[in-house]
């Protein structure tokens, strides 16, 4: 399936951007407290975020970084990197991945942003387990501590 649409995965609204480049553009709003994923790295994939509204609080290599609004992070392919907001309200912000592939995750674990309860499902253990299970198909290396 290609996501063409608003999705809700892992309880973050993703609204992607069909792009001519060699790159995956999205639009990212996370709820306050609302965890990002858990810390992880890309071997291939670079990223970029930029936030436009709120503020993003970044763990990147254990050190942490606030991202505010008019403000972007860049991290580079092998950084263990999560990210969550801690603010009050709503933070929105663009993610880019390059090059292209990423997006595949969204298209395989969002849940179609106007379904009843959307979020609760984007959230279930089941589909947390299932992220974790397959989230090196995506180039997404997930760290236990």
């Amino acid at each position: 399936m290609k996501v063409e649409k608003e999705v809700i995965c892992l309880g973050h609204r993703i609204i992607p951007h069909q792009t001519s480049g060699s790159y995956d553009l999205i639009e990212g709003i996370s709820a306050p407290g609302v965890p990002g994923p858990p810390p992880h790295y890309h071997s291939k994939y670079h990223e970029v975020f930029v936030v436009t509204e709120g503020a993003l609080e970044f763990l990147i290599d254990g050190n942490p970084v606030t991202v505010k609004a008019g403000e972007s992070i860049d991290i580079p392919a092998n950084t263990l990197h999560t990210f969550t907001n801690q603010g009050e309200s709503n933070c929105r912000y663009l993610n880019i991945h390059s090059p292209k592939g990423f997006l595949g995750l969204f298209e395989t674990f969002g849940v179609d942003a106007s379904e009843q309860h959307a979020f609760e499902k984007s959230v279930a253990p089941d589909v947390i387990s299932r992220v974790l299970q397959r989230a090196t198909d995506f180039d997404m290396h997930i760290i236990v501590s």
